[in-house]
C-alpha cells in the first residue's frame, strides 16, 4: 500500500471517529459511508460488551458462584435489553427515514416522544426488580449460596435500569440521524468510568468498601449514568443534526403510536430471541455452576468478538432507512449485498481463532477446569455456524431499517422456540447430551436464521414499509 493510501485510510478513519453533523449518506460511496457509519457503531457494540466481559472478569476472582450471579442476572436482563433494543429500533428507523427526507425537526420530534417510552418502561422495570430480585434468581435456576449472594447485585442491575433503556434508546437516535460518534463516545465514557470503579468496589482496592459481587452492579450504573448525561447534552446541543427541544418533549400521540407500532415488532422481535437464550440458560442451570459459569464465559466472548459484524449490520439499518427516505431503494439493496459480504468475510475469519485457540481464550477468564471445559466445547460448536450468522444479521437489520420490524419477529420465533428450543430439549434431556444439547440447538438455530432471512429479504417487500 502506498504512503498516500495509507494517509487516505487514516484521514477516513478520523473522520469516522470524530463524526459529522453534515454528510449525506445516500449519496457517495456505498462502501465509504458502510466505513463512516460502521466504525463508531463497531466500537459502540464493542464498549456496551466490555460492561459485561470487565464484570466477569473482575468477579471471576470471588468464584463460580459470583459468576453464575451475573450470568443469570444478565440473562434476565437481556429480557430488558430486548424492550430496550426494540424501542431503539423503532426510533433509528423514523429517525432514519426523517432525516433521509431532509426533516430535521421530524426527527427531532420523534426522539422526544421516544425519550418517555424509555421513562415508562425503566419504572415499571426498575420496582419490579428491586423488589422480587430473589424470587427472579430462584426462578432462574439459582441454588441457594448464589440468590444470597446476588440478590443485591440483582436489585441494584434491575432497579436502576433506566441507564440500560436510555443508553440504548439514545444511541438509537444518534445512529438514525447518522451521528453514531456520540453514541460511541458515550459509551467510551461510561465503560471508562466501570473498568475503574469495578476492582475498587469488588475488593475494596483503596478508600473503597470491599462490596464484592454488588460493587460490580455499582460501578456498572455509575458508568452508565454518566454516558446517559453525554448523551443528553448532545442530544440538546445546537451544532448536531437532531437538537431537542421542549416541544419535542409535548406528547403527540399519533407519533407515540407509529413509535409504538414499529417498536413492538422490534421489541417482540428480541424478546423471542433472548427469552430463548434465557431458556436455554435455565437449561444448563440444571448441570451445575460450572456448567453455567463456563457457557456464561463462552457466550460473553462470542458476542465480544462479534461486534465488528454487528457494528456493520447495525450501518445497515441506517443506510436502508435514510436510503428509503431518499427514494433511492436500489442504493439500499445495494448496500445490503455489499456489507454482506464484509460481514461474512469477518465472520469466517473470527470463527477459524475460536475453533483453533479456544482454551487459551477461556484461560484469560478462569482457571476451574470444568468451566473451562464447557466454554472450550460452547466456543468451538457455536462457531461452526458463524457464516450464516453473518447473513442473518444483515438482512435482519436492512428489514428494522426498512421499519418492517415484524418479518424478522416471525423468522425469530420460528428459528428460535419452533426449532432451537425444542431441539436444545430433546438433545439435553432425552438424549442425554446435556449443556452440549443446547450448544448444537444454537448451531442449527444461526445457521437456519441466515437461509431464511436471505430468503424473505430476496422477495423484497420489506422497501414498501411507510415510517
Amino acid at each position: 500500500m502506498s504512503a498516500q493510501k495509507i494517509r487516505d485510510a487514516l484521514a477516513l478513519l478520523r473522520q469516522a471517529l470524530a463524526g459529522s453533523s453534515t454528510l449525506n449518506y445516500t449519496e457517495g460511496s456505498i462502501a465509504r459511508v458502510t466505513f463512516l457509519l460502521a466504525v463508531p457503531m463497531i466500537l459502540e457494540m464493542a464498549m456496551e460488551s466490555v460492561f459485561a466481559i470487565v464484570d466477569i472478569f473482575f468477579v471471576a476472582g470471588l468464584g463460580a458462584q459470583a459468576v453464575a450471579t451475573v450470568g443469570l442476572t444478565e440473562a434476565v436482563l437481556s429480557l430488558l435489553y430486548a424492550v430496550a433494543i426494540g424501542l431503539a429500533m423503532g426510533t433509528t428507523a423514523m429517525v432514519a427515514r426523517r432525516i433521509g427526507e431532509d426533516n430535521p425537526a421530524g426527527a427531532a420530534f420523534a426522539a422526544g416522544q421516544a425519550l418517555w417510552m424509555g421513562v415508562f418502561v425503566s419504572a415499571f422495570v426498575g420496582i419490579v426488580g428491586y423488589f422480587y430480585a430473589p424470587r427472579i434468581l430462584a426462578l432462574m435456576g439459582a441454588d441457594a449460596e448464589v440468590v444470597e449472594m446476588g440478590t443485591s447485585y440483582t436489585q441494584i442491575m434491575l432497579s436502576g435500569c433506566f441507564t440500560i433503556v436510555f443508553l440504548f434508546l439514545s444511541n438509537g437516535i444518534f445512529r438514525g440521524a447518522g451521528d453514531a460518534s456520540i453514541a460511541m463516545r458515550s459509551l467510551i465514557l461510561a465503560n471508562g468510568i466501570n473498568i475503574v470503579l469495578d476492582p475498587c468496589l469488588i475488593y475494596g482496592w483503596g478508600p473503597f468498601p470491599d462490596m464484592g459481587v454488588t460493587g460490580a452492579a455499582v460501578a456498572t450504573n455509575i458508568g452508565r449514568g454518566a454516558g446517559v448525561l453525554y448523551q443528553l447534552y448532545y442530544l440538546c446541543a445546537r451544532n448536531r443534526r437532531i437538537r431537542l427541544g421542549l416541544q419535542d418533549l409535548v406528547i403527540q400521540l399519533g407519533v407515540v403510536f407509529a413509535l409504538i407500532r414499529i417498536s413492538l415488532g422490534g421489541i417482540a422481535q428480541f424478546l423471542i430471541a433472548t427469552a430463548s437464550w434465557v431458556f436455554l440458560m435455565r437449561l444448563v442451570s440444571e448441570y451445575g455452576s460450572d456448567a453455567v459459569a463456563g457457557y456464561t464465559i463462552a457466550v460473553r466472548i462470542m458476542m465480544f468478538v462479534i461486534l465488528p459484524a454487528w457494528g456493520l449490520s447495525n450501518a445497515v439499518a441506517t443506510l436502508v432507512g435514510q436510503n428509503l427516505g431518499a427514494g433511492k431503494v436500489q442504493r439500499a439493496v445495494d448496500t445490503v449485498w455489499q456489507v454482506a459480504k464484509y460481514n461474512v468475510g469477518y465472520m469466517l475469519a473470527v470463527a477459524a481463532v475460536l475453533i483453533l485457540f479456544p482454551g487459551t481464550i477461556m484461560a484469560w477468564f478462569t482457571t476451574e477446569p470444568e468451566a473451562v471445559a464447557y466454554g472450550i466445547d460452547a466456543l468451538r460448536i457455536m462457531s461452526y455456524s458463524f457464516g450464516f450468522m453473518a447473513l442473518g444479521m444483515v438482512a435482519i437489520q436492512a428489514f428494522n431499517g426498512a421499519g418492517d420490524t415484524m418479518t424478522p419477529t416471525w423468522i425469530n420465533g420460528f428459528c428460535y422456540w419452533i426449532v432451537q428450543i425444542p431441539v436444545a430439549y430433546v438433545l439435553a434431556t432425552a438424549l442425554q447430551m446435556g449443556p452440549y444439547g443446547v450448544f448444537w440447538s444454537i448451531f442449527l438455530a444461526e445457521i437456519l436464521m441466515g437461509v431464511v432471512g436471505v430468503f424473505y429479504f430476496m422477495r423484497g417487500s420489506w422497501n414498501t414499509q411507510v415510517v
